[in-house]
């Protein structure tokens, strides 16, 4: 199997599942949802009780920088010993999981658990890495991260790659044979989750995803779908879900490579990371527009800079890029024909970044939900920006010509929607 995924980022990997165990106490929801809520993790914490559960491997979001920081990690990596000691898993060597989950809303998201080389992703702007990025990487938010792993035993994913399988090559021919794998889980995920059920990839399917990927990866193919030049490099994976994971785990192999010589880079366990990969047309991923609102500002002059910084940009819709602003006085749509950046919201932010560099007493908050932007507008120091939602079709093009997104330029469905921590790799 090595040879057949030798040109390609993505691989099988010895995935390590929990056996005897009630895996909807098992699986929990990624790390960085529900921050602002913690009866959420309360009633987490409540249903798994003294259960296994991934609840016990990872340490929230909200805790990263918290005063028992240093305690929470060494409970943890504990936790993990304890686990690998007493047999909690199960071995699948060299394998790849195709999965099926049934989100709450009732769409069925397919995906297949492998890692991903990290020799081959980069997250710096303008990589020509196969694999990369879809937002800008905030260095600060590394070395928190950086703590939780770098001596950790296993690694549990959040991280979702995407491909862009428009002819459905991918995950299509594998739904249809489910029959020929066996299953591994079957089961209902907590709190609004959904049903997930994960098969086995045997040989053969394992093949056929190679030669799917080795299609959707040949340069030739894929200068003629982004209608690009022989000089751009392929961009055969973007991370859609877990940048900054992904990002820790290849700061914490560019770690361990500078403790070993070159020649034993390619045995060092950290040089993968385990993820699902996704299709990107997949009609379950829904691509949500994130909004700006930004406080301590006097709207009107606000407004009056940012019609002067864009070259052309008027009042009203036409042709360009258009987004819609709020304030307690009224409504209005900017229009900047002609612009430089993929996406409106690369537009405004752009503007919106050197803006606040200049006025150090405003602030930004990043919404969801354009009711929360109205509603918080009405503040007499506020502005609201209302984005258009990013196509998908949008995605590849944007970073393979811009280098990254903007920060927050969207969200990839629901917290409940988003992956579970469920199977997990030893990472030392």
């Amino acid at each position: 199997m090595d040879k057949l995924f030798e040109m390609i980022p993505f691989k099988p990997a010895d995935i390590l599942l929990p056996h005897d165990c009630d895996m909807s106490r098992w699986s929990v929801v990624a790390c960085d949802q529900y921050t602002s809520q913690p009866e959420y993790w309360q009633r987490v914490a409540d249903y798994v009780g003294r259960s296994p559960s991934t609840l016990n491997l990872v340490l929230p979001e909200s805790c990263l920088e918290g005063p028992n920081v240093e305690t929470d990690i060494m409970e943890i990596n504990n936790t993990m010993s304890r686990y690998l000691r007493d047999g909690c898993f199960d071995v699948f060597p060299g394998a790849l999981i195709y999965v099926e989950r049934q989100l709450h809303g009732g769409k069925t998201r397919r995906g297949i658990v492998g890692m991903v080389d990290l020799d081959q992703y980069d997250y710096e702007p303008g990589s020509p890495a196969l694999v990369r990025a879809t937002e800008g990487t905030v260095l600060s938010r590394i070395p928190p991260r950086v703590a939780v792993r770098k001596n950790a035993l296993i690694e549990l994913p959040h991280v979702m790659l995407l491909c862009d399988d428009r002819e459905s090559t991918v995950m299509q021919p594998l739904s249809a044979l489910t029959g020929e794998m066996e299953k591994v889980y079957d089961f209902e995920l907590m709190e609004q989750g959904g049903h997930i059920t994960g098969w086995l990839m045997t040989d053969k399917h394992q093949q056929l995803l190679s030669e799917a990927l080795c299609k959707l990866g040949d340069p030739a193919a894929f200068r003629a779908k982004y209608g690009v030049g022989e000089d751009v490099s392929v961009m055969l994976f973007a991370v859609g879900d877990g940048n900054h994971s992904l990002a820790t785990a290849k700061e914490c192999y560019e770690r361990q490579k500078r403790l070993v010589p070159p020649e034993q880079w390619a045995d060092l366990p950290a040089r993968y990371a385990l993820v699902e990969l996704c299709d990107l047309h997949d009609e379950s991923l829904q691509f949500e527009p994130i909004h700006r609102v930004v406080f301590g500002v006097k709207p009107e002059q606000l407004l009056a800079d940012l019609m002067n910084a864009l070259p052309g940009a008027y009042e009203g819709e036409g042709e360009g890029h258009s987004f819609s602003y709020i304030t307690r006085s009224g409504k209005g749509t900017v229009t900047v024909p002609n612009p430089a950046a993929q996406l409106a919201v690369g537009t405004l932010q752009n503007f919106l970044d050197d803006w606040l560099l200049n006025h150090p007493g405003a602030g930004i908050d990043y919404i969801h939900g354009e009711d929360v932007v109205e509603e918080l507008s009405q503040r007499a120091d506020a502005v609201g920006f209302l984005l258009p939602a990013m196509g998908k079709e949008e995605l590849f093009p944007t970073v393979i010509h811009d280098g990254v997104l903007p920060r927050k330029t969207f969200s990839m469905g629901h917290a409940n929607d988003k992956r579970f921590y469920l199977e997990a790799r030893k990472i030392r």
